[in-house]
């Protein structure tokens, strides 16, 4: 065993426990993501400056998102759990499907019911599709980063075996003596920090003004960072490789790029909302 490894910290899965309620440190990260995501979107819709004019969706509408784009990512990051990860398990334990508590959520699934819950949402209300996209994206990458320190915490989704003396390779008490990539702190890092720095320079320069271009961004960059942050994770299991060297969270985003790709070609194209709104700030 390397002599600069580091045995995993003996972190307590529970949060906060008072009586029978038990709250894990997972589904804080959730709870916390979705309210400072949603601080920052109001935030974001009160600076008319940003959006070239009236920001396309109200306050009001958005506190109503909130409970939508909730259900999205949960029914969604679950489903794809069950549906791209662990099919064979969840077919021969059905009723652990519900069982959310210990964990257990892709975020490819989520992605996608996020963008059900967009779409869904903006027709009901008959707004933006792109622009509320654009918001929701803008704010994500709060939960994303809070959402793999979780993962950490739970000493789950561990990284691969390092080669040599890596300072801060991580003995996972669940995943063998060989000392590991803390996967889960690379991802936090490039899915969550710099994602959200690259948005934040993005809606400061003006892209929320060009619809789809911060929706867009995300799914490129998110997309890219996946792929990087899986050359360090161990695949998972069952999954395993799907072929070759490439993992199943690798082939999940590259169509996340291509989507991305279309949608930058499509916001450059077409007029920014201050040309729409010429009073607008």
């Amino acid at each position: 065993m390397p002599i600069l490894a580091i045995d995993f910290p003996n972190f307590n899965p529970v949060a906060v426990a008072i009586g029978p309620i038990v709250i894990r440190w997972y589904a804080l990260a959730y709870i916390v993501g979705i309210v400072l995501g949603w601080i920052y979107a109001r935030a974001l819709i009160k600076r008319e400056r940003l959006w070239g004019g009236p920001a396309p969706v109200s306050l009001i509408q958005f506190d109503d998102f909130i409970l939508w784009v909730t259900l999205g990512i949960i029914i969604g990051g679950r489903t794809g759990e069950v549906l791209f990860w662990n099919f064979p398990y969840y077919y021969a334990h059905p009723l652990e499907i519900f069982q959310l508590w210990n964990g257990g959520m892709s975020f490819h699934g989520g992605y996608l019911g996020c963008a059900v819950a967009v779409i869904a949402f903006a027709l009901t209300q008959r707004i933006s599709i792109l622009s509320l996209g654009d918001l929701t994206c803008a704010v994500a990458p709060i939960g994303i980063f809070l959402g793999r320190v979780a993962n950490f915490v739970n000493g789950e989704l561990w990284g691969r075996v390092t080669d040599g003396d890596l300072p801060w390779a991580v003995i996972f008490p669940h995943a063998g003596p060989q000392p590991r990539h803390p996967s889960q702190l690379y991802e936090a890092g490039l899915e969550g920090l710099l994602l959200f720095v690259v948005l934040a320079i993005m809606v400061r320069m003006g892209a929320l003004k060009r619809q789809g271009m911060i929706l867009g961004a995300f799914t490129i960059v998110y997309g890219c960072a996946r792929i990087v942050g899986e050359l360090f994770r161990e695949p998972d299991a069952p999954t395993g490789f799907v072929f070759g060297q490439v993992t199943m969270g690798q082939l999940l985003s590259v169509p996340m790029i291509v989507i991305g790709l279309v949608l930058i070609v499509r916001a450059w194209r077409l007029p920014d909302r201050s040309a729409l709104n010429p009073g607008g700030a």
